[in-house]
């Protein structure tokens, strides 16, 4: 079997050795160049066609978004972000996921090298994902700026959703491809839709940022959740990186439960997690939806979910970025329809308003 072959792109050349020597420890994979600048990778990547690039954020003579969004347009290939633990850090990193980045990676501020060494299990993993994930080009004009812009479109009218919908809660999960899939999920969502809950796979420091973001582009509110907080119609509420989410029940209201528990299915935050307590506390209350992600998280919830009444949609293979928690959501019986990204959203308002909603992929 063919190596997946590797460019790193940092202007550290510590971090440059140390990421040569964990992609190089590997069966699977190689390095086959290491450029301190994307000047330099630029001609390394013409004449080496890596599968895979891992790209720095900040460097000199053309930083990392600026290169991302020329070869995004140019000569779309799988590229791994490499991040800072720092706000501007998470920012920058999810405008590169916006532009096309299929990942990325959070290193340390300081004791860079044990710091990436204990990453490496997680840097090789994201690799191989990228490898195999489906990249699209980025649309010409000119390079994206780095502040988030809302649509200027205004929303056709709408009557209100009835009074039903605020009793419902739309679950979500997803992982790789995800920042972007839950964007286009959201942004449609009126103010006056039901309570929203996210899990997406994502370390500590980078869900603020994310919800921030989706904030500013969204007519409903976008928050992290906060252990004890009512969950109301008209919010999103996101799962902090590092820490499990879930749903409870106090008295007639619903609230976010948020705690320091043990990583299941390997990931803290867990979609199995958020999913098993929609399926206990939620039951028919609960619509269930699944994006693009690898893994097998939340699949058997969400099956759960589904035998407790709950109504639940599946993004598409041809959609995804990659769809190993999809294929294994509908590998385990559950799903109630497969549909495209951008068919997801309208399904759900259309159900909330009790209206069909075109042509649809039943399971």
């Amino acid at each position: 079997m063919a190596k997946i072959k590797v460019v790193v792109v940092d202007d550290s050349a510590l971090v440059r050795s140390l990421l040569t020597e964990i992609i190089n420890r590997q069966h699977d994979m190689v390095c086959i160049g290491a450029a301190s600048d994307p000047l330099v990778a630029r001609e390394m990547i013409r004449e080496l066609n890596p599968d895979v690039i891992t790209l720095d954020v900040e460097m000199p003579r053309m930083d990392g978004l600026e290169f991302l969004s020329r070869l995004m347009r140019l000569r779309p290939m799988p590229v791994v972000m490499v991040s800072t633990l720092t706000e501007q850090g998470a920012e920058i990193t999810l405008r590169a996921l916006e532009m096309g980045a299929v990942d990325f990676v959070a290193k340390p501020r300081i004791g860079v090298s044990s710091g990436l060494n204990e990453l490496a299990g997680d840097i090789v993993d994201k690799i191989r994902v990228a490898a195999a994930a489906h990249v699209k080009r980025l649309p010409g004009g000119p390079a994206p700026s780095a502040a988030p812009v809302a649509s200027g479109a205004p929303a056709a009218p709408r009557a209100p959703l009835p009074r039903v919908s605020t009793e419902k809660i739309i679950c979500i999960g997803s992982s790789t491809g995800g920042t972007e899939a839950i964007r286009e999920v959201l942004v449609p969502m009126p103010a006056d839709a039901p309570a929203i809950v996210i899990t997406q796979h994502m370390p500590p420091g980078f869900t603020t940022s994310f919800a921030n973001r989706l904030d500013s582009l969204c007519r409903i509110r976008v928050a992290e959740a906060r252990d004890g907080e009512r969950i109301l119609p008209g919010h999103a509420y996101i799962a902090p990186g590092g820490r499990q989410f879930r749903i409870d029940r106090s008295g007639s209201n619903y609230v976010a439960v948020v705690e320091d528990t043990e990583p299941v299915n390997r990931h803290r935050p867990s979609v199995e997690v958020l999913f098993k307590s929609a399926a206990r506390i939620l039951g028919p209350n609960a619509l269930g939806i699944m994006l693009t992600g690898m893994g097998a998280d939340g699949a058997q919830a969400m099956r759960e979910m589904k035998d407790a009444g709950s109504y639940n949609y599946v993004q598409d293979e041809a959609s995804c970025v990659v769809f190993g928690m999809p294929r294994m959501a509908i590998q385990h019986g559950a799903a109630h329809e497969v549909l495209p990204l951008n068919q997801i959203a309208p399904a759900v308002l259309a159900r909330l308003a009790n209206a069909p909603a075109g042509v649809r992929h039943r399971i």
